[in-house]
């Protein structure tokens, strides 16, 4: 497909430009990608189409459902509690939101809910898409649900559920919401276009998700693998579907803080270039560096994870680099979001990179575009040095 790509390199990242305009001779139809280094944005470029017809241009300021790249931003605002002394990882969860602690949950801690390892990956009771968007529900159901296995016993991950958690610990501590707090301690002061619970005003620049099975490409197949006894519970109660349910004015302005995001790759990266360079951005800190220690140390090796049953390592919400997805440095750290969405620093190179895109797409044995991106970006840095 020939698109023209808008937006800027800086010298010496030409070709990222490249790989990212290659992108559409593939799946893409429209995305976003930016890098930060050393503090500085290198690469901000955009280019295709909001709508599955690929009729409507994507925009410089258009923003799209991020998926789980979300928890990473959750991830940050519980950290910034921490750093506020208003809480702490080694607390149960309990101390904070007594109801949690029914079912046999009394113990858990924050770390520990964080981490995925809570067994709150689903609720038992059968729930709608609309169901998410009520709070008080979501939260009672949760704090009401089972384990469904025994604390201490490994991970599964909560794909939908986990937002709800720290998202709870925030409103009971602050009164505000999570996306209250995310917007009046992060995005706000660094003017990032990431939002959770998206304002009405906004619903105009956002593109429409397009499903994997409607990319013009589709992966070979492979073999049939049985999915996890856990994995029907944590993903497809309920089912959500992306253009549906995620690309309506109802998703967009729920808050969903592990799922439903509204972000362009810039705010994504200015996020994580503030990690990246520990804390700081021009005018102020963002975070303590003894917090964000706290948040990114790792919390659990999982060898087999119970719903995505492959190694999992977790900090406290955000992935930490174990297989080279966020760089060549295992110290990064970040979260990536179902189809393709990624976000993540590095504090040893003091990289940060955001990738948004509406084409979904189930990678099989293919690089993800936003690994492949990564890679090149990696590469022009090091003929810089």
């Amino acid at each position: 497909m020939d698109i023209t790509i808008q937006g800027e390199v800086a010298t010496g990242f030409e070709a990222v430009k490249q790989t990212f305009q290659d992108l559409w001779l593939d799946v893409e139809v429209g995305a976003s990608f930016c890098a930060y280094y050393q503090g500085e944005k290198v690469v901000d470029l955009w280019g295709g189409f909001t709508d599955p017809e690929m009729t409507q241009p994507w925009q410089a300021d258009t923003l799209v459902n991020v998926y789980s790249t979300t928890k990473g931003m959750a991830a940050l605002a519980l950290a910034v509690l921490v750093d506020e002394g208003k809480i702490n990882y080694a607390d149960t969860v309990c101390q904070h939101w007594p109801e949690f602690g029914a079912a046999g949950k009394q113990n858990v801690t924050v770390a520990q809910m964080l981490s995925h390892q809570a067994g709150l990956c689903g609720i038992e009771t059968r729930i709608e898409v609309a169901d998410l968007y009520d709070w008080q529900k979501m939260t009672n159901l949760l704090a009401a649900q089972r384990p469904l296995w025994p604390l201490g016993e490994g991970t599964g991950y909560h794909a939908v559920t986990w937002g709800y958690l720290p998202g709870e610990l925030i409103r009971r501590i602050t009164g505000k919401s999570l996306g209250q707090f995310f917007n009046e301690k992060i995005a706000a002061p660094l003017n990032a276009d990431f939002y959770i619970g998206l304002p009405s005003s906004e619903l105009a620049r956002c593109a429409a998700m397009i499903g994997p099975n409607r990319a013009r490409k589709q992966p070979a197949p492979g073999p049939k693998v049985s999915a996890p006894p856990l994995f029907a519970i944590a993903q497809q109660n309920p089912v959500i579907s992306p253009f549906r349910d995620v690309s309506n004015a109802a998703w967009r302005q729920a808050e969903i803080p592990a799922a439903n995001g509204q972000a362009n790759a810039r705010g994504i990266a200015k996020i994580y270039s503030t990690l990246a360079m520990g804390g700081q951005f021009q005018g102020g800190q963002l975070i303590s560096q003894k917090a964000l220690q706290a948040a990114t140390q790792l919390e659990i090796d999982s060898p087999v994870d119970r719903v995505l049953n492959k190694p999992m390592h977790w900090a406290r919400g955000f992935m930490r680099n174990s297989r080279q997805e966020f760089g060549p440095h295992e110290q990064a750290f970040g979260h990536d979001g179902a189809g393709g969405s990624t976000g993540f620093a590095d504090p040893v190179e003091r990289v940060a990179i955001g990738y948004a895109m509406n084409q979904m797409r189930s990678d099989g044995d293919a690089v993800p575009r936003a690994t492949l991106l990564s890679r090149v970006v990696y590469d022009c840095i090091a003929k810089l040095v």
